[in-house]
């Protein structure tokens, strides 16, 4: 049983639209001949007023020819009521108000009027729909209290006011309810806006995400990579065995990436599935040291990191991996130092070197701090880096050790 009638709510389509909510959509955007509701309508009409002739026969005037054709006439318009609604809202009714006119019997006729107008409001002509109601129903009080004598069928007289007024009430009931349907039908049509807003900005935050961790991979593995083929390159005649371990590096290190690379993309393959291997987390920081180490530079760590959260330790571990990048690719020292700390509920992440910078970006894309500045801002907390006033470079992160409610 549907969840929310078990609480005694409105049913879920109620909410989000109907099913078929998607098929009037597409209607709406390329209008299509409604041939089959058409063509039901006009038949019921047609076969409605024949035995509503044979109930009110000496009350009206019978079914003839030109009867017949305005009925015709009343159904066959409604194929044009999506596309012209104002036309086939007051074309129907001037071919009913007529009809009645005429003398004719009452019956399913109004039936058309009232999907025209239904039709008209829906597509937003309120006004034009009102007018043809109310035209119509002038017009039958015209027929019926001052008209009635030099019309058939003859020897009627003036209809009773009652009569009006249930008429007055049944055209205001049929707008009311096409008013209604009106106002859901915007309120169901900015809802899904609101929904595809929504699953645009959550996949544009995704491809966010992989660009992000794609670049933290490639631009750490690919710098250490660099460096060390620059070392082979230059030992290669000299000191061939120096040489080896830096080709050594290089395969241990574009493999690593390779499978870093993968996993990524695994989860564009399959949306929603656990990851193959886990996320890299500060528990890997020795494995960076090393590989800082392998690219020539030195790095000591201070302090023990706390226990975090899958993302703030994710994002810890490539903010402190893009700064060593960083320090490979643009300073002159050899040297870096990362300090941890955390205390009030924050994580302080510290990496310093003591430069100078060199100017070069060892084919960088400049995104890094970027980056490190959107995994921050994601978890709730704060980047920032710059040159210290004492030469080097400073990247400090403060990232809150619990996850805000909004990540």
């Amino acid at each position: 049983m549907d969840e929310q009638r078990v609480r005694g709510g409105p049913p879920q389509w109620w909410r989000h639209g109907p099913p078929w909510w998607d098929r009037w959509e597409e209607g709406e955007r390329a209008p299509r001949w409604p041939w089959r509701s058409t063509a039901v309508v006009t038949a019921f009409v047609l076969a409605g007023s024949h035995f509503a002739a044979h109930g009110q026969q000496g009350e009206r005037a019978d079914l003839d020819p030109f009867a017949r054709v305005l009925l015709l006439v009343a159904g066959v318009l409604l194929l044009w009521r999506k596309r012209y609604p104002v036309a086939v809202v007051f074309g129907t009714a001037g071919a009913v108000l007529v009809y009645l006119g005429a003398g004719y019997p009452y019956g399913p006729v109004l039936f058309t009027v009232a999907l025209a107008c239904f039709s008209a409001i829906v597509a937003g002509h309120r006004w034009a729909a009102w007018g043809a109601m109310a035209a119509l129903w002038a017009g039958h009080v015209l027929v019926g209290h001052w008209l009635y004598a030099w019309l058939p069928p003859s020897g009627d007289s003036a209809a009773p006011w009652g009569e009006e007024i249930v008429v007055a009430t049944w055209v205001v009931a049929i707008a009311a309810v096409s008013e209604l349907f009106r106002v859901r039908r915007e309120q169901w049509a900015r809802e899904r806006a609101e929904r595809a807003e929504a699953a645009r900005r959550r996949a544009d935050e995704e491809r966010l995400r992989i660009a992000r961790e794609l670049h933290d991979v490639l631009a750490h593995s690919i710098s250490v990579i660099n460096v060390q083929a620059g070392v082979g390159l230059a030992l290669l005649d000299t000191d061939p065995e120096q040489a080896r371990t830096a080709l050594t590096t290089i395969k241990d290190k574009s493999k690593e990436a390779l499978g870093e690379v993968r996993q990524v993309l695994d989860t564009l393959r399959a949306p929603g599935a656990a990851p193959r291997a886990p996320a890299p987390g500060l528990d890997r920081l020795p494995e960076l040291v090393e590989q800082a180490a392998s690219a020539g530079l030195t790095v000591d760590v201070e302090g023990e990191p706390p226990r975090l959260a899958p993302g703030t330790d994710l994002a810890a571990f490539r903010i402190v991996q893009e700064a060593l990048t960083n320090v490979v690719r643009h300073s002159g020292s050899r040297h870096a130092r990362v300090h941890l700390a955390h205390e009030a509920g924050v994580l302080r992440l510290r990496v310093d070197d003591d430069g100078p910078a060199t100017g070069t970006d060892a084919g960088g894309s400049g995104n890094g701090l970027a980056g490190m500045r959107e995994r921050a801002a994601a978890l709730g907390g704060t980047i920032e880096a710059g040159p210290r006033p004492d030469g080097g470079f400073r990247v400090l992160a403060v990232l809150p050790l619990t996850p805000s409610a909004d990540t």
